[in-house]
């Protein structure tokens, strides 16, 4: 979430298509909490811009020249520890989408979406959120963790899976289901306070940015059944 003193979330717009940059620009200026910072024509423009920006939320399409948006999401997310990435995609089910929130993005958001669901997403996204639609996302982590019937887990990751205590785990495979704090902590019977605390030692045990990310570890490591 931005700490800036007047709560604007700045953001920069990383799109091939001129027409997609100016349309989100114009949308997200009109929004008095959301200011457009820059914009980038490709992949490496945006790395560069991030650097010299750092604002709080990327808006990155994933089919761009010279370097994607997935190889820079995964440079971002290495680089930079501030700046979330928000993809941008034509198809709710584009491969490239799963491939990059395995890079570090923090959700996707489809290109033909309202001003004011995109303007709610760059919010949701700023905040630390990360499933900006639960089913959709949920539906797409799951076709696409069928590609491979082996885990992809690197072996600290899976050290770390063995340091979660069993209501962590438990909290992590409702994650991955797709739930918020709130009904988390409604299915548990317990406060959402504890759903929170819960959620921050998921993330901090398991190296993850945040809940998009615990929510393909949980796939990958095979908690969740795809389907």
């Amino acid at each position: 979430m931005t700490d800036r003193a007047d709560g604007t979330i700045r953001v920069l717009i990383a799109d091939d298509q001129m027409m997609v940059r100016e349309g989100f620009s114009v949308l997200l200026n009109a929004m008095p909490d959301i200011e457009v910072v820059g914009e980038a024509v490709n992949g490496r423009e945006a790395v560069a811009k991030v650097r010299e920006l750092s604002p709080d939320v990327v808006l990155m399409d994933i089919r761009m020249p010279e370097v994607n948006g997935i190889e820079a999401t995964r440079e971002i997310v290495a680089t930079d520890g501030t700046s979330k990435v928000l993809v941008l995609t034509t198809f709710d089910l584009d491969e490239y989408v799963y491939q990059a929130l395995r890079a570090g993005a923090s959700g996707f958001l489809l290109k033909d979406a309202s001003a004011r669901r995109l303007a709610d997403g760059v919010r949701v996204v700023a905040s630390g959120e990360a499933l900006l639609a639960p089913s959709v996302t949920r539906r797409l982590i799951t076709e696409f963790s069928r590609l491979s019937d082996t885990p992809r887990l690197m072996p600290s990751a899976q050290a770390a899976y063995g340091d979660l205590t069993e209501r962590e785990t438990e909290v992590l495979v409702l994650i991955a289901q797709g739930l918020s704090n709130s009904e988390i902590a409604e299915r548990l019977v317990v406060a959402e306070s504890t759903i929170k605390t819960h959620v921050s030692r998921i993330l901090v045990k398991l190296g993850l940015r945040d809940r998009t990310q615990a929510a393909v570890f949980a796939y990958e490591a095979r908690l969740v059944t795809p389907g």
